[in-house]
């Protein structure tokens, strides 16, 4: 066992010391050790409830013959960081939640882990932490939100987002506002539409690192504790066999991944997480083949804040693995591919029906032929940009518009709810990157003021920050290079003509070479925003959103 090297041994005697200063028995040393990372917190609603995860994951090893060993990771909640200097934090903390998975893990000599994270950036951040010590690992997420129910209709946090933009333009009342208020978000859990969380909760399905169930039971259910209880239990199988992250996520499960990305209609910050993770499992992962992928997959699912149906909705009829099965009729997906269960995806998926085909369209009858994420280029993106294609009202997929430029998230709020963005603007956000912002904020407050205010049928957004899985609309984010390392956003000024064609992959800024060639040289050096503490080391060292923005 790997923790015998903290355990084994008359040189190991103070160790052991150690551990009985723990409370654990000789018999429970003996035993393998497996770190059960939680990232439980008082502050995000989709952690509050992990202690009751910890305590069925807990159950489970110790059912199956391991010593259950609980250590914390931070999290952000996005949505409480959202449009303040907090958010600069959210992305920066993914790489923190990797680097104490392998601080944690390596100092102690653990013989597997189970990830318990749950929202945004801790599920991405501790796939890639564990992928870096590679030791045997399974995922149990604590499960989505129940939707709200606002005059007899569905709704969820996009509802409340928007409803503020709502409110500024004199379409809803106060009152109006605070019933939203005390009604979208009704249980714990990851916020329920498609968003960030939800959508790596469910890729981790497709990777193959989570049980079936993974991403859509709710967290309300006594289905997720017991789902708790066998991933438990599952580890003990896989650090018997010594199936290791990196057995189970390599080229061929990544792709399946995006395949499902695609269907599902993802966040489109799934691109920015699945680069990382591809990072850190030594899989090499460019933009080219998400349009490779989403040009053969079609989009099965439109699901908030695409559609009205909620992650609930999804689980109800069929979960992932019935959308993968309908995927499989026309080989769309490799499932020959290791998973947690010891099967292969093929096996888990086999005879897992779709139940309701308002949720989950058949592959003869699909939402869109093409998939929900689609990567643009051109000159403002050479490097390439993002777009939730599936979120995107038909008349918006084509645009040309003159740019209302802003250089922070702030300029740009205050300008669409004082009514000063019109419509065929295209709103441009930038220095909001990751060496930028830094931290590369999202920008649902933006995004949803303008589908609040009405807008969201006239006016496009892009930005080399990104967006919260909330947003919906003609919003680009990740654009590459960012303005703080000299990419063409940077020389955009107020008038400009921006073209955007989603369906052909292009984003362009209509001035000539001419006129972009002297802009450049009177560009003046970009001065970073923070010059102290972990933003400013973070700004020194990110990479590019096109390379997943990971730490080099």
């Amino acid at each position: 066992m790997r923790s015998d090297l903290v355990k084994k041994g008359a040189s190991k005697a103070p160790h052991r010391s150690l551990f009985k200063a723990a409370g654990l028995t000789e018999e429970e040393i003996e035993r393998p050790l497996i770190g059960v990372v939680t990232a439980q917190n008082d502050i995000i609603p989709g952690h509050v409830n992990l202690d009751k995860i910890v305590e069925g994951v807990k159950k489970g090893i110790l059912m199956a013959g391991g010593t259950p060993l609980a250590y914390p990771v931070i999290g952000v909640c996005d949505g409480i960081a959202m449009g303040h200097e907090g958010m600069k934090f959210s992305l920066a903390s993914r790489e923190i939640i990797a680097d104490s998975i392998e601080c944690m893990t390596k100092a102690h000599g653990l013989d597997g882990l189970v990830l318990i994270p749950n929202c945004d950036k801790i599920v991405p951040g501790t796939l890639m932490g564990a992928l870096r010590v590679n030791i045997p690992t399974i995922v149990i997420s604590g499960g989505p939100m129940l939707a709200g129910n606002l005059n007899n209709k569905k709704c969820s946090l996009t509802t409340i987002f928007e409803g503020v933009g709502a409110y500024e333009a004199g379409k809803i009342t106060l009152r109006e506002l605070d019933e939203m208020e005390n009604k979208v978000c009704p249980t714990c859990g990851s916020c329920s539409g498609m968003f960030t969380a939800n959508s790596m909760n469910c890729l981790c399905e497709s990777l193959g690192i989570a049980l079936p169930g993974n991403g859509t039971i709710p967290a309300v259910y006594s289905e997720r504790i017991r789902l708790a209880k066998k991933a438990g239990m599952a580890i003990m199988d896989l650090v018997k066999k010594d199936i290791k992250p990196r057995d189970i996520i390599n080229e061929k499960s990544i792709r399946n991944a995006l395949t499902v990305d695609m269907a599902l209609g993802c966040s489109s910050n799934s691109v920015l997480h699945l680069t990382a993770i591809a990072n850190e499992a030594k899989v090499g992962l460019n933009l080219d083949i998400i349009n490779e992928i989403s040009s053969k997959v079609p989009n099965l699912c439109k699901l908030s804040p695409a559609g009205s149906n909620h992650i609930e909705d999804l689980y109800e009829a069929g979960g992932v693995a019935a959308v993968m099965n309908e995927l499989s009729k026309k080989n769309l997906l490799s499932l020959d591919t290791i998973t947690v269960t010891g099967k292969t995806q093929g096996e888990n998926i086999e005879g897992k029906l779709v139940l309701n085909n308002d949720v989950i369209r058949s592959i003869e009858n699909p939402y869109g032929e093409t998939g929900g994420i689609a990567i643009l280029k051109g000159n403002l993106a050479l490097n390439g940009a993002v777009v939730k294609r599936s979120a995107v009202l038909p008349e918006m997929l084509v645009h040309k518009g003159p740019a209302r430029v802003f250089d922070s998230e702030e300029e740009s709020i205050k300008a669409i709810t004082s009514g000063k963005i019109k419509k065929g603007d295209v709103v441009v956000i930038r220095y909001e990157g990751p060496k930028g912002g830094p931290g590369m904020r999202e920008m649902l407050s933006p995004t949803s003021a303008i589908a609040g205010m009405g807008l969201d049928r006239d006016v496009a957004l892009i930005t080399d920050g990104r967006f919260s899985g909330a947003t919906r609309g003609a919003s680009i984010g990740h654009i590459a290079p960012e303005a703080a390392e000299g990419g063409l956003i940077a020389l955009v000024k107020e008038g400009d003509i921006i073209s955007i064609n989603i369906p052909e992959g292009e984003l362009t800024l209509e001035v000539s070479p001419e006129e972009i060639n002297k802009r450049r040289e009177g560009l003046k050096d970009f001065v970073p925003k923070v010059k102290e503490g972990y933003l400013y080391r973070y700004s020194k060292l990110v990479s590019s959103a096109s390379e997943g923005a990971i730490l080099k």
